[in-house]
């Protein structure tokens, strides 16, 4: 299968936190933030930091 998209971001909203699993050449990576602005603030971040290129969510 052809890689399309190195560095991508899935998330998964809810009114209390955001679960975001970061997927790279390297591996993947999961964490859950809170949806206080401070918390949204530190998940930009660390999108960022994993120079994702791509970003998807799902509401519930």
């Amino acid at each position: 299968m052809d890689l399309i998209i190195e560095r991508a971001c899935g998330m998964d909203v809810h009114k209390d936190n955001i679960t975001a699993c970061v997927m790279t050449t390297e591996g993947k990576e999961i964490k859950t933030f809170s949806t206080k602005t401070v918390f949204l603030l530190q998940l930009i971040d660390w999108i960022k930091e994993h120079k994702c290129t791509h970003v998807a969510m799902e509401s519930t």
